[in-house]
């Protein structure tokens, strides 16, 4: 019997996507479940796995356009009892009464894979894609020799491609006197010009940022922040909240709960127009901008306003790890009414981040630098970060978006108003 390997719909309004990769060769026997190919479309890059165990025909090649729908592969399920059955072989291993001994072991091992073991290393030290491991795999290179060779955490198949190229031109590793750093620059002198084509998610990224200038009344309005109060607040809870949560207490969590509170108070930017109309969200969807290998992605944390500064936290390392290993849906990714970006993390100062459209709003984060201020009539040094707020003046009048900003900043800087919704403790007292 043979099974038709068809293009998944990555989302409704995406129609055709591009072949990233094929993870096995044509006329290999495969298991079931097993990830055969990558593909990427306009908004993540996803793997697709054989339905069924067989002999796998592929009919379209690394880089074509396919459509949604379309076959791209037959699996010949007659050569199903050939397949691979690695998972097999460990669960019936796992469950013998009399383990095998490390000879009995040693004697079913191919020879081949005996010979080309890679070398012992630290789990976690290295993070290979499919690609990329399959292409060392085809040319018996190992994760040690890779990584004397790259400084990186993450490796993709152009890595893999360059250092085969390269290898050679290295100096042996003990040419290189101890201590001294070793710049691949200097030793590789290359004056080559390489083209590569614009993946699907940059491609449609290029369109929405060009779109965004040429169809919004787009302004920016900045301010800054006193961060002592958080910086002391986490200095001072840190081992416990780890302790507890299970998660570092990071700026984020206060930012995205800040705006929550804020966008509560003001609606308008939290709303976005839709043809005629003004569409007004009574919850906070908050996205959070996730530089990844394949460009930024913005993951959306649901109803924010719910949620603690622990669950904001765990969310977001979730959400973010996802979308760097390209393990994250295309739901995760859609449906945001507003974003947090922090540039900061790369050492910006200051910059005017643009909108998300639809979304009339996006709050930019930046590098926190001490600096003297005046408080209470002297001069004092307090680790400060610029903030701006980008928003749609169609929408968003001047009184509303600095009053937003305001208050997100009033928060930040007396993070215990954002358990009484940035009411001052005295004013409920009061009943003011």
């Amino acid at each position: 019997m043979v099974i038709e390997v068809k293009v998944p719909s990555p989302g409704e309004s995406i129609t055709s996507v591009v072949i990233a990769g094929w993870l096995v060769k044509d006329g290999e026997l495969v298991s079931r479940d097993q990830e055969i190919l990558e593909i990427d479309s306009d908004k993540a890059t996803l793997t697709i796995s054989a339905p069924e165990a067989g002999k796998i025909k592929i009919m379209a090649a690394e880089g074509d356009t396919v459509d949604v729908g379309s076959t791209i592969a037959n699996i010949d399920t007659a050569f199903a009892a050939s397949a691979p059955v690695a998972e097999q072989k460990t669960e019936k291993s796992e469950t013998s009464d009399s383990p095998p001994t490390p000879s009995a072991v040693e004697e079913k091992k191919p020879a081949e894979e005996t010979e080309h073991q890679p070398e012992s290393m630290e789990i976690g030290a290295i993070h290979l894609s499919p690609l990329a491991r399959k292409l060392m795999q085809e040319n018996n290179a190992s994760e040690a020799e890779l990584l004397e060779f790259f400084k990186k955490y993450r490796f993709v198949k152009e890595d893999v491609e360059f250092y085969l190229k390269n290898k050679d031109k290295l100096p042996v590793k003990s040419e290189i006197p101890e201590n001294q750093t070793f710049s691949l620059k200097k030793e590789i002198t290359v004056r080559d010009t390489s083209r590569q084509k614009m993946s699907p998610l940059r491609q449609k990224l290029s369109e929405r940022l060009v779109a965004v200038k040429n169809e919004t009344a787009m302004l920016t309005t900045f301010n800054e922040v006193n961060m002592t109060a958080i910086m002391e607040l986490r200095r001072k809870y840190k081992d416990e909240f780890q302790k507890k949560h299970g998660i570092s207490l990071g700026f984020m969590s206060f930012f995205a709960k800040a705006c929550a509170i804020a966008l509560e108070a003001f609606p308008q930017v939290n709303a976005m127009i839709e043809g005629d109309e003004i569409v007004f969200h009574h919850y906070a969807d908050i996205g959070i901008a996730v530089s990844t290998p394949k460009g930024l992605m913005v993951p959306v944390l649901r109803n924010v306003e719910t949620m603690s500064l622990a669950d904001i936290e765990l969310k977001i390392k979730d959400l973010a790890t996802r979308a760097r290993e390209k393990k994250i849906s295309l739901e995760e990714l859609s449906g945001g009414t507003f974003t947090v970006t922090n540039g900061g993390v790369f050492g910006s100062l200051l910059s005017t981040p643009i909108i998300n459209p639809p979304q009339s709003a996006i709050l930019g984060m930046h590098n926190i630098v001490e600096r003297p201020i005046a408080v209470n009539g002297k001069v004092e040094i307090h680790p400060m970060m610029y903030v701006a707020l980008s928003y749609d003046h169609r929408i968003i009048d001047g009184r509303e978006s600095v009053s937003f900003l305001v208050m997100v900043k009033n928060l930040l800087e007396n993070p215990t108003l954002m358990l009484t919704g940035g009411n001052a403790l005295e004013k409920m007292l009061l009943k003011l």
